[in-house]
């Protein structure tokens, strides 16, 4: 495949957990989306570089970790959680102790006391206290770590780069957009006022460089990112997957760094927004309690619906799957199915998490999409054990004898060239993840207009060929969609 990506170096900054926190549902579509089109751009030729850009920062550390060395016999490790408290990994364990914290300093004010001396200690660099910051840290990424290994995310530690790692870069953006006087001081704070966007009161927006009382917040550190990103990275193009509802934020760090002249016409930066997950009812997907929903509780959710499919499809076909068996491919099926779900539409609508609907074997699904895989591997194991010979090479359009679902087929297949690079121009991996359906579907009419094994050569071998195309094309399209392409199911 020609590359249309090749020379680009991409900076794709994506998922985006913060340390201690658990990650919700809100995570899904920022790091599945991401994830693709790291995927598909890497595919093209693109120098990709991952950057998990972590909330490791702020005040609410100084308090966390003021109470773990006041409590020292906390269970928290990921060693000591299991056995102990029995939490289902250690951020719960962390953000338990978070919560103890909060009402702590909200109730005593000694403690409140130590806790901002515990921020002051861990702006300065005491060994100490960053001691314990670190091991925070350590522990929140070996959970993310197993988060993505479920999800079949590429991401890992070493993508990973938090707040904290511009905290030295901050004086010199302030210092340069003052002395450029893009910076501006505005009721004792330092801001960017906007040239191209006002607010409800008429007055120009502002992005906050530095505030009242001298500390920074995101928006500065965003700023350092960004420059850090153009002068050191070298990005020809960044990309930021982040919900919508962060457009303005956007529109105004953009403007700056244009104005600050980091962000030129030889560097893209995109705004990658997407809608939110909702619930059956239509809302903002939440927990009865109305608590936000935990990842890992809503990947158990469709996993669990996905073998009671697998189950059930099984035991129509008469077909015996031991537990192992079921359990390895309802993990493979639910996971697919919540990534389909995700990446089917255009990322910029919301939608509705529904495990029913979404883990059905019929219908524009995940698992729609991975039977069609195991139909057609299916095709050409019965092949094999008969000792017939797939041709390496796709069969012509130019033959005359070609049905009409063959060479439906052959065109569909044929067009993956195209979708890939409308995905790498318009980032919107639903164009990927609707040619793979078409290519399903159109496979699904061939083989029921076409067959394949009962027919005489040469027919036989040029049908075969097809199906080999086929099963490689939808592989190709399932991987590059983040999602798993099983041989049985």
């Amino acid at each position: 495949m020609a590359s249309s990506q090749a020379g680009v170096r991409t900076v794709i900054d994506y998922s985006g957990p913060n340390i201690a926190k658990e990650m919700h549902v809100g995570h899904i579509r920022s790091t599945v989306i991401g994830d693709c089109l790291v995927r598909v751009l890497t595919f093209l030729g693109s120098d990709v570089l991952k950057q998990n850009h972590l909330g490791d920062w702020g005040t609410q550390f100084g308090m966390l970790i003021q109470y773990i060395t006041e409590n020292p016999d906390q269970p928290w490790r990921h060693d000591e959680i299991d056995s102990v408290s029995h939490q289902p990994s250690t951020v719960s364990a962390l953000d338990t102790l978070y919560r103890e914290a909060r009402k702590q300093f909200d109730a005593d004010p000694a403690f409140a006391d130590r806790s901002r001396q515990r921020v002051v200690a861990l702006q300065a660099g005491d060994a100490q206290t960053l001691a314990v910051w670190r091991e925070i840290v350590a522990e929140s990424q070996f959970y993310f770590d197993r988060v993505y290994d479920r999800l079949g995310i590429q991401l890992s530690a070493r993508d990973s780069r938090g707040e904290s790692s511009y905290n030295d870069l901050l004086d010199d953006v302030a210092t340069e957009l003052t002395e450029s006087g893009i910076a501006v001081t505005s009721d004792g704070a330092l801001v960017v006022l906007s040239e191209e966007v006002t607010g409800p009161d008429g007055q120009p927006a502002a992005l906050m460089v530095r505030k009242r009382d001298g500390g920074y917040g995101y928006d500065t550190t965003d700023l350092a990112t960004l420059r850090y990103r153009i002068t050191e990275l070298g990005a020809d193009r960044i990309l930021y997957l982040v919900d919508s509802r962060q457009a303005l934020h956007f529109r105004l760090l953009f403007e700056a760094a244009r104005r600050a002249g980091w962000l030129t016409d030889d560097v893209q930066a995109v705004h990658v927004s997407f809608g939110s997950i909702l619930g059956p009812d239509g809302k903002p997907f939440k927990t009865r309690s109305g608590e936000t929903v935990r990842l890992m509780d809503l990947l158990d959710q469709a996993v669990a619906a996905a073998q009671t499919v697998v189950a059930e499809g099984a035991e129509a076909k008469g077909t015996a799957l031991d537990q192992d068996t079921l359990q390895r491919i309802a993990e493979q099926a639910g996971i697919g199915a919540v990534k389909y779900a995700d990446l089917s539409g255009s990322r910029v609508k919301d939608y509705v998490f529904d495990t029913e609907r979404m883990t059905a074997f019929n219908g524009n699904t995940g698992v729609y999409l991975q039977y069609a895989h195991t139909r057609l591997t299916s095709i050409l194991r019965r092949a094999a054990e008969r000792g017939l010979h797939v041709p390496e090479r796709a069969p012509a359009l130019d033959g005359a004898a070609l049905e009409p679902a063959e060479r439906a087929l052959i065109l569909t297949a044929d067009s993956l060239t195209d979708v890939l690079d409308a995905v790498a121009d318009d980032l919107e991996p639903h164009r990927l993840a609707g040619f793979c359906y078409d290519l399903a579907r159109a496979f699904t009419d061939f083989y029921e207009a076409c067959p394949v094994l009962a027919s005489p050569d040469p027919v036989r071998q040029r049908r075969l060929a097809l199906v080999d195309l086929t099963r490689r094309t939808l592989a190709q399209g399932l991987e590059l969609l983040g999602i798993a392409a099983p041989e049985r199911m």
